[in-house]
């Protein structure tokens, strides 16, 4: 069960956003990874719980800011409600969408466990209902990633394969790129692994 810290940053003027300290697991019917996020100030600053079946989709995700929480699901689509704490403000959505994103670095792996892009292959277009903090407005967007190239690298512990994972934003024609290994990003914009207490899980 990996279990570590994020220090997240604003990929474009590297503002400091805050760290992110994680665990997670592979089991039989799928992937839990939970966090609790710490703003720069060392504030709460919410918490991600996602599970993800043996498939890659996601069964449940609950999504906490200080103001604001998303809990959803894969069904027709995806489907979540976002509320403030006391839940007096709820409002239910509903999209065409394969899964759910946003800042955390459990939704890169959530998406590459969905699409399995083989190496070499051309990129899989995928639709995304994203979450940003710290509001958790839903908004749809579309992205391609490919698989450019795995390779193994020697540890204490025995060969880590690492995925490099080419993302592409459909909308905005950014592109950027993803490494991930097992159930743990390595590397990816705005996204450093700053601490990993164990090596990262591996899917079947």
């Amino acid at each position: 069960m990996p279990r570590g810290r994020y220090s997240l940053h604003d990929p474009h003027d590297r503002t400091p956003l805050g760290e992110e300290r994680f665990q997670c697991a592979t089991g039989p019917s799928g992937w839990r990874y939970v966090s609790q996020l710490t703003a720069p100030s060392g504030d709460r600053a919410g918490s991600v719980d996602l599970t993800l079946d043996g498939l890659g989709r996601p069964l449940r995700l609950e999504l906490t800011t200080p103001h604001w929480q998303v809990r959803g699901a894969a069904l027709d689509g995806v489907t979540w409600v976002r509320a403030d704490p006391a839940g007096e403000q709820a409002q239910e959505g509903n999209a065409p969408a394969h899964a759910f994103t946003g800042a955390s670095p459990a939704f890169l792996v959530a998406t590459a466990r969905l699409l399995r892009p083989a190496s070499g292959a051309p990129a899989t277009r995928v639709r995304l209902v994203a979450f940003a903090p710290p509001v958790l407005a839903p908004r749809t967007l579309d992205q391609a990633w490919a698989l450019v190239d795995s390779e193994a690298h020697a540890t204490d512990s025995g060969p880590l394969t690492v995925d490099h994972y080419r993302v592409d934003d459909l909308e905005t024609g950014e592109r950027h790129s993803v490494h991930i290994a097992g159930d743990v990003v390595l590397a990816a914009p705005g996204i450093e692994l700053e601490d990993l207490e164990s090596p990262p899980s591996t899917f079947d």
